[in-house]
Formats: structure tokens, sequence, C-alpha cells
């Protein structure tokens, strides 16, 4: 028999329960790695935590943005072999999450990180704008000599020489081609339909950069985006093909599903997302496939700085980029293979053994579990990102290994923190519940907590389990059973006592 039951019957007995002292509700998240510098390659770095310091944000933000823009510049043009000898192939294509609160300079980190995506994107467009008024020069002139032509015909013809009026008009024949598509590399907001046809036009891969990540992954959320959770579950693997049927549209067959992905988040928003995970209710991947989800602990102070950003640092970091993006090997039909070499290789494969072991070792969670599995993907395509950011073209030496081995145990540590969050999430609510239970009737009921909307407590199972934390740690308890007109029974609570004022 619990407290809960023990109450119900003194009070059926006229003798109230006596009250126990609440105990406090507590929670934390696990800790995190701190970023190492040395986990960038020296082209990178300096122009990282320049832009950290002088926003006087962590360098783990503008990174994670960087690494994702960069995955977009080689698109599906060079991939990575893992192994040597099998035929599993992996495109390096990334899915990162930048996870702060408001404060964090989330927007600005990414901004400044994918500042040459967007520079080398304008540039694409200016040369297609050129390439198309000329186009338009040279079909307002072909239009004179169709004049000029179809009068010579007319005149051979006249004379009674139709080969010469038909060798006339043969060389009018025009080029039905249509007008080539603006280049894109980033997409911001589009539906599937419009983003297949953009890959189709930018085959290579493009970035969905979203400065506000929940909207899409609530929208991925909703039943009626089932289709569209199929296509982008589709895309994180980077070489898939995906065909869709529209009535508008008609049939549109997408040849490479390349995307990569980046986007910011607020603890509080990513936190249900999580827990509809970890409680099944929408476990199909989607979250796991955010593997560069970084978390960090923010700034413990801050200071004002003002001052000139480092244009050799910035120089470089622009270089990595123009340089990946115009690299002379590999075609989406034809793409360079890399494979790594044998010290690398070695490296490789001792972690590989390892977080297999971990994952099937049954002491993690479903989710932990099935997201450190998706990492041998991101792990090699990390890899092979670092070999090609410091020139090579061969095979991924044993220094690109050892960064992204390094990465691999820093996000794995973000990624605890990450599913810690659905667990926290109770406990978070619970406590705001308590601060905010004076604009809640003496006697309450959980549809009164969830009609507040309060954040974090958005549907009836986060309210009830909340509700039901506070009942176990003396908050409140159970004061009442009653038949709704529907017959379903309504639970009522009541405060402790000696909780005192509460916030209005």
């Amino acid at each position: 028999m619990n407290d809960a039951d023990l109450a119900r019957l003194l009070e059926a007995a006229g003798r109230p329960a006596a009250w126990a002292a609440p105990v406090a509700i507590t929670s934390s998240l696990p800790p995190v790695d701190p970023f190492d510098p040395e986990m960038l390659p020296e082209a990178l770095r300096g122009y990282v935590f320049d832009v950290a310091d002088r926003q006087q944000s962590v360098p783990d933000f503008v990174a994670v943005a960087a690494l994702c823009g960069l995955a977009a510049m080689i698109g599906n043009r060079v991939r990575v072999g893992p192994k040597q000898n099998d035929d599993w192939i992996e495109v390096p294509n990334l899915w990162g999450a930048i996870i702060g609160p408001p404060s964090a300079m989330k927007s600005p980190a990414m901004q400044s990180a994918l500042g040459p995506v967007y520079a080398l994107q304008d540039e694409m467009r200016r040369v297609w704008q050129a390439t198309i008024e000329a186009g338009d020069i040279d079909d307002l002139l072909t239009s004179f000599d169709e004049k000029e032509a179809k009068k010579r015909a007319a005149k051979a013809i006249k004379d009674g020489d139709r080969e010469a009026a038909r060798s006339i008009l043969a060389g009018l024949q025009k080029d039905d081609e249509d007008e080539p598509p603006c280049p894109r590399i980033v997409v911001n907001d589009a539906t599937v339909e419009k983003l297949g046809e953009l890959l189709n036009e930018n085959p290579r891969g493009l970035l969905l950069m979203r400065d506000e990540l929940p909207g899409f992954l609530a929208r991925m959320e909703s039943e009626e985006y089932a289709s569209e959770r199929a296509f982008y579950l589709e895309a994180f693997n980077g070489s898939g093909r995906f065909t869709y049927d529209r009535i508008g549209r008609g049939t549109v067959h997408i040849a490479n599903c390349t995307l990569s992905l980046i986007g910011g988040v607020q603890p509080s928003r990513i936190a249900p997302i999580v827990r509809g995970a970890i409680t099944g209710t929408s476990n199909d991947g989607l979250i796991q496939r955010l593997q560069l989800a970084v978390w960090p602990d923010l700034r413990s102070s801050w200071r004002w700085v003002d001052r000139h950003p480092s244009k050799e640092a910035r120089d470089a970091f622009e270089k990595v980029f123009r340089d990946l993006h115009e690299f002379p090997l590999g075609r989406p039909d034809q793409p360079l293979v890399l494979r790594f070499s044998p010290d690398g290789q070695d490296l490789f494969r001792a972690w590989m053994e390892e977080i297999q072991s971990d994952a099937r070792a049954g002491n993690l969670s479903p989710v932990l579990e099935a997201h450190l599995l998706k990492m041998p993907k991101t792990v090699a395509s990390l890899a092979l990102l670092f070999e090609l950011i410091d020139g090579g073209k061969f095979e991924i030496g044993r220094t690109a290994t050892l960064r992204a081995l390094a990465w691999a145990d820093y996000l794995r540590s973000h990624a605890r923190r990450l599913y810690a969050s659905g667990g926290t999430m109770i406990e978070d609510g619970a406590r705001l519940i308590v601060e905010r239970r004076g604009q809640l009737p003496n006697e309450f009921s959980a549809r009164d907590v969830y009609r507040k909307h309060w954040a974090g407590l958005s549907d009836g199972e986060t309210v009830a389990d909340a509700i039901e934390l506070l009942i176990k740690t003396n908050h409140c308890r159970e004061t009442k059973r009653t038949e709704t007109q529907m017959g379903r029974p309504a639970i009522a609570y009541q405060w402790n006592p000696t909780l005192g004022a509460s916030v209005q």
C-alpha cells in the first residue's frame, strides 16, 4: 500500500493523514566532454576559436556548423570505404544540431561558420545570371539571323530553287534545351517535392540549414507528413534514391538523396522529442540521425571583446571551403572512394569492435544504443573530411583517423546528455508545477495543469508522470475520486500545506 492509498483510507475514516515533509526534486544532466582544439585541423581551428572569442560563445557551435557545411561542399562526389575489401561505402554527409538556451549565440555562430558557403552560392548565382543574360543576347541576335535567312529562303523559292531554300532553313533549327537552373548549395525551408527538384538540379547534394530546428522536427512528428519523414530518413544515408508521385507534379525520381543538415534548438524544445523516442511514440531513428548533436556547458563568465576578426584565420578557413567545393576528383555518377591507410584501418577497426560491444551488451537504453550503432558512418565520414581538409587525395591516414575518433568520444558524451534530457523533462515539469501552483485551483486536476500549456508539459502523459513524481516527493496527494458524466474516474489533488506561498 502506497502513501496515496493510505491517505485515502484515513480520510475515509475521518482521520486525515499527516503530511510528510516535501522531498526536493532534483535533476542533473550528465557531464559532457569539453571541446578540444586539437579535434580540428589547423586550417579551421584559428577561425573557430576566433569567432567563439569575439562572440563569447562556445567553440562547439561554430565547429559543428562548419563541419556540416564542409560536408555539403563534398557532397556525394567523394566517399569513404570503412573496410579494405568490403563494398560498404558511405557518403560523408553530416547531420548536426547545436543545443542551447536563447542566449547561447547559436544563430550568430552558425552564420559565421557558414559564411563561406553563402559566399560561394552568391558567386555561383552571379555567374549563372551572367550566363542567362548572355544567352538572352544570343537569342536576340539569332532572331535577327532567322529573319534574314527566311528572306533568303523565300527568294530561293521564288527563283524555283527549293533545295537551296531547304538548306537555308535547315540551319535555323533551334536548341530547345531549357534554361539552366540556378545553382544552389543551401536550402532553408522547402517542401519535399521542391527539395527533390533542387536535388536533381544539384546532384552533388545540398545543405539544409534551419535557424530553428524544432519547426522541422515537429513537422516530422506529425502523421500528416509521414511521407516527408520517410524521405528525410533516406536522405541521411546520402546515397539512396527516392520517388514520389503527386497529382500536380506527377512522378519525380530523385537519383541522389544527399542532404547535410544543421540547425539550432533550445533544450526545452528538444526534450519532448527525445522523450517521444524513449517512450516509443516516435522512435524510428530520426533523432538518432542528429549524430553531431552537441549540448555543451556554456561559458561561466562573459567579457567585452571588441577587436577586428583575424584575417589570417578567416582566409585559411574560407580557403578550405573553396578547395573542397572545387575539388577536381570525383563526380556524383563516378565518385572517388578513399579507404583507410593500414594504421588508420587498425585504429578504426579497434574502435568499431569497442562500440559494437558496448552497444550490444544490453547496458544502454534502446535510443542510445541505436544512436551508437549509427556512429560508424559519422566517424568514417569525419575521418574522410579531415583527410581532405589536410590535402589528402589517396587514403585516410593516421592523423585524420585519430581526430575522428576524438570526435567519437566527444559526441558520445553529448549523446548521453541528449537522451538523459528525456528523463529530466519529468523532474523539470514537476518543479514547474510547484513553482506555479498559485495559478491552479486549491484542488487541481491533471487537466487543470495540461490546459495551462506550460513549457515541457504539452501532453497528458508527461503531466501525469510529473504529478506522480510530486506525489512520491510529498508535494501533493490525491484528495478525492469522482465519476465524470462519461463514467470515467476524475482525480483531484491537494498541495502539502507546508509548501507556503507560491509564484502567481
